[in-house]
């Protein structure tokens, strides 16, 4: 089921906030209407807001004490302020509050709409920079190949599904496996298969996007979380990467020509083939298997019908 943006709109004016509620739903927002800034600040209470946007001008509590209430109750609630009196001063009085920006009526719907999209874009960003602060706490490094590790993949693809649902865009994640791992530790040693993560790591580095999010998921297994990248796109990474490593002699002084590995490649798209991070990881392994199954050294897109092998 699909998450949207839950928008709280405030206005002692019903018509007014009918009109604006009649515009979000059709570019696909959930909204809440309350007449009053009590009545806004008890719905914020008992259910979760994404956004707050409400009248300047109001009977018992205006529009700039709600900004400050929401502001001690919880700061990462945005509140755009709408104000019939397009002046600056409005405006100043609005920001110095806490407000995060501010729309004038009569409502211009398409400036409206860039303003609203603008401060969750903001909030977004704001929140994974609280995130990221927090996940370094939580050490979310590989100690052995400097990747991202196990806990931070699944943080992290909880944040992506949030805003690619609300943006409604696509991404891809990739499981990648070295084939035949065991063999490399059994036959040379548990040394020689740390340089053999190690040295998949780095070209995994060289081999993917910058805006791309590269983990090291356990054992031989490797992840990729690809933004806004469709599965074409994504298939294309995957197998330059696959073929990268094919092609690659890991220079391990074992003898002149090098060690020679493969790897075999899974790959899922949100929300195509799952709408949640449990759902996404088992269909980007079950095509990790299925690229097994068919000789390894490739790279296998999910298809649904994939479920019937198992």
């Amino acid at each position: 089921m699909t998450t949207r943006t839950t928008v709280l709109v405030v206005d002692d004016e019903v018509s007014v906030c009918y009109i604006l509620k009649e515009f979000l739903v059709s570019h696909q927002f959930h909204v809440v209407i309350a007449k009053s800034g009590h009545e806004a600040l008890e719905i914020i209470e008992r259910q979760p807001v994404d956004l707050v946007i409400s009248d300047l001008v109001m009977p018992r509590m205006d529009g700039i004490a709600l900004t400050r209430l929401i502001g001690e109750f919880n700061a990462s609630i945005p509140v755009i302020i709408m104000t019939g009196f397009a002046t600056i001063d409005s405006a100043v009085i609005a920001i110095k509050a806490g407000a995060a920006d501010f729309i004038t009526k009569p409502f211009k719907f398409n400036h409206t709409l860039f303003v609203i999209r603008r401060v969750l874009e903001t909030q977004d960003l704001r929140d994974l920079a609280t995130q990221s602060e927090y996940f370094r706490q939580l050490s979310n490094t590989d100690d052995l190949t400097g990747l991202h590790n196990h806990r931070y993949l699944k943080q992290v693809l909880e944040n992506e599904i949030k805003r690619h649902v609300r943006y409604k865009h696509c991404f891809s994640l990739i499981f990648i496996d070295i084939d035949n791992f065991k063999l490399i530790n059994d036959e040379f040693g548990h040394l020689v298969g740390d340089q053999v993560l190690l040295g998949v790591a780095d070209i995994m580095k060289n081999s993917f996007r910058g805006s791309d999010i590269l983990t090291r998921y356990g054992g031989e297994e490797f992840c990729a979380i690809l933004p806004e990248t469709t599965a074409q796109e994504a298939l294309v990474v995957g197998r330059r990467f696959v073929d990268t490593i094919f092609n690659h002699a890991f220079d391990l002084e074992l003898n002149e020509k090098g060690l020679r590995i493969s790897v075999t490649a899974g790959l899922a798209v949100f929300p195509d083939h799952g709408g949640d991070v449990k759902q996404l990881i088992h269909a980007a392994d079950l095509a990790l298997y299925k690229g097994k199954k068919s000789g390894k050294n490739c790279i296998c897109l999910y298809r649904a019908r994939d479920e019937e092998t198992l």
